[in-house]
């Protein structure tokens, strides 16, 4: 990844279609239902009167406060981002949206895609491509073997599979 695919803090830009769509449902749930329900349920506790001591008030602020600030952020993200809705042109090498698996030295195997880092979950084998792993995987193939750095020293992995889901 060259230094134009990176966000301002140094984050990936790219995302996956699913990845984009739940944002985008995240961002309307907040502005369209949560907002409204909270600042609802603000001007109640305000018509309690004073409202230095009104705890549902002070609390209801507070999570204006924190649906407006990640309001904020959802939006300029959903900006910065490019959607990768194509598989790249040569699929035997590893690159944004495959899933690889990966054989380690002990010989266990690990499944992972590779996504944005607004949407990785290692639960689901999802990787930034941010993360170590992936930046070492990104550009390799089949067979190949490649040195992660890790916090105990570099480990050795080798590619067993690569594969893309076809585009949404």
């Amino acid at each position: 990844m060259t230094a134009s695919t990176n966000g301002p803090r140094g984050r990936a830009r790219y995302i996956t279609p699913a990845g984009e769509r739940k944002l985008r449902e995240e961002l309307t749930y907040l502005w369209k239902v949560k907002r409204p329900e909270v600042t609802q349920a603000v001007r109640e506790a305000a018509a309690l009167g004073d409202r230095s001591e009104n705890a549902e008030y002070i609390y209801g602020k507070k999570q204006l406060r924190e649906i407006d600030r990640r309001v904020r952020f959802l939006s300029k993200r959903l900006e910065e981002l490019k959607v990768v809705d194509r598989l790249p042109d040569d699929t035997s090498r590893v690159y944004f949206g495959a899933w690889v698996e990966v054989e380690n030295e002990q010989g266990d195997l690990h499944r992972y895609r590779l996504v944005g880092p607004d949407e990785f979950d290692l639960s689901k084998g999802y990787l930034s491509v941010d993360a170590p792993m992936a930046r070492a995987l990104l550009g390799k193939r089949l067979d190949d073997e490649v040195q992660v750095p890790t916090p105990e020293g570099r480990v050795t992995v080798v590619i067993t599979d690569i594969h893309y889901l076809p585009p949404e």
